[in-house]
């Protein structure tokens, strides 16, 4: 019998969104976004990335009170509109993609600590995989006292998180010269506007800004157990529309105190380096302190939803019936085990790669590209289809533009890592293939268009199968 679980309140919603979103990367967004762009792109993109983001967050608002029986939101509005396969597609890349983006979290978290305890060096060695190690399960542990205890530490640990970058901020404004800013602004090589080379400017900011946005679904994850239906939605655009501002002034503001050159060769975390050189030591101290409890809260935040993902399919059959399981407190145990062991194993891969946290967080931004297209698809096609509302055309125009910019979004993450994430859904086939076999007990596993998608997932899984191990140009990282 379990005990009775505390519903949560919206202020602790808005706290998972938030603790979610803003994570390791905002300390090095600086850096990543001006490596290939100049002010005039970046400003371009974030006006790009704020209606697209805006537009899911909408989307996730209205689908959540059109359709209240879909408590897990991500995967659950793939497979109500596009199919068993195409919605256990869609749980599989935000399962991933959560996965992914802690192992990340991982060597950046150990070389923030590197900071002040050398022996950690980059974040990637046995020093740094032992105690990773113990954080990982310490999380575990505390998820599985209750979901709802977690989340209180969580909005604890987002507060803490969010004084250095508002003090960066501050600071960033006081600096500010606009002669600075304006200097280059196109970063072209003619000094003035270029449409194509501005273009790809602005493509090249799309990966970064979606691995740094990743978590706004974090309150349509917990639907199930908010206090109010409606302030899943609320949680979601108001924790969105906070971090736009955060990140939009934290890019803006850096590109007025260093030039794009400058920004582009800050070492990492790059919000350290930058506050550094304006302030002194002191300031890189400080920034290091905060991305540690940054990221501890967004390492958090992800293993919170990496395991409750698989527990909220598992109870409509999108997963595996092994994944029900739950303790005393509610909290999902096996997904949990599952999900950490799976991490625990990605953490090894330190010991081969120098750029662990750029590679996993690349993969994990195209990963969950997936399940962001076919809920802005859902919210179109039902709002076209089925919406009979007095705002049925607003849904159906915030439904087009998230549509169009999460295939955007497709489009600007590269052949090369959507490739990559082939590989990741290829070894999802057999799973959907037990699925539908034993737990469902279902005679025919895919529809004909269904064995089209995942013969063409398992061709290109191969072809970067072969890439990786062959050693292809395109697939050295």
């Amino acid at each position: 019998m379990h005990q009775t679980r505390k519903k949560l309140s919206l202020l602790e919603l808005v706290g998972l969104v938030i603790g979610a979103i803003v994570g390791g990367g905002v300390f090095n967004l600086m850096h990543d976004i001006s490596t290939n762009a100049g002010a005039g792109a970046v400003l371009i993109g974030w006006g790009i990335t704020a209606v697209g983001m805006l537009s899911l967050a909408f989307t996730f608002q209205n689908l959540t009170r059109k359709r209240p029986d879909l408590d897990a939101g991500v995967f659950s509005y793939a497979e109500a509109g596009f199919g068993k396969y195409i919605g256990f597609n869609s749980a599989w890349g935000y399962w991933l993609s959560t996965l992914l983006g802690t192992v990340g979290y991982a060597t950046l978290l150990m070389s923030a600590v590197a900071y002040f305890i050398p022996i950690f060096g980059n974040g990637q060695n046995l020093w740094s995989i032992a105690v990773a190690s113990l954080v990982l399960w310490s999380c575990h542990f505390m998820i599985l006292r209750g979901i709802e205890s977690a989340s209180l530490v969580n909005v604890v640990i987002t507060i803490a998180k969010l004084v250095p970058i508002f003090l960066f901020i501050v600071i960033m404004i006081i600096s500010f010269r606009l002669k600075i800013f304006t200097a280059d602004f196109w970063f072209t090589s003619t000094g003035h506007f270029q449409f194509s080379d501005v273009l790809t400017q602005v493509k090249s900011t799309m990966l970064v800004t979606v691995w740094v946005f990743i978590g706004i679904e974090g309150a349509v994850v917990f639907s199930g157990r908010a206090n109010k239906r409606e302030d899943v939605g609320r949680a979601t655009v108001l924790g969105l529309s906070i971090v736009i501002l955060i990140y939009m002034l934290i890019t803006l503001l850096s590109f007025g105190v260093m030039s794009q050159s400058g920004l582009a060769h800050l070492g990492q975390p790059a919000m350290a380096a930058l506050l550094e050189q304006v302030v002194g030591k002191w300031g890189a101290m400080v920034v290091n302190i905060g991305l540690i409890i940054s990221v501890a809260g967004a390492w958090l935040s992800f293993t919170m939803f990496a395991g409750q993902l698989p527990y909220e399919a598992s109870k409509v059959g999108t997963f595996p019936k092994f994944f029900t399981k739950e303790n005393r407190n509610g909290a999902p145990v096996n997904s949990l085990i599952v999900t950490n062991l799976i991490v625990q194993t990605f953490m090894f891969t330190f010991l081969f790669t120098n750029r662990a946290y750029n590679l996993f967080y690349s993969i994990s931004s195209a990963a969950i590209l997936i399940p962001y297209a076919f809920s802005a698809f859902y919210q179109l096609k039902y709002s076209i289809q089925l919406d009979q509302s007095r705002s049925k055309y607003k849904n159906i125009l915030i439904g087009s533009v998230a549509s169009i910019y999460t295939c955007w979004l497709l489009y600007a993450a590269g052949f090369h890592f959507i490739l990559l994430t082939a590989i990741l859904f290829m070894c999802g086939i057999p799973v959907f293939y037990y699925l539908q076999k034993y737990d469902n007990q279902q005679t025919v596993i895919f529809k004909w268009y269904e064995k089209l998608i995942a013969v063409a997932i398992f061709i290109f899984g191969i072809y970067a199968l072969l890439g990786l191990f062959l050693g292809y140009d395109s697939f050295s990282y």
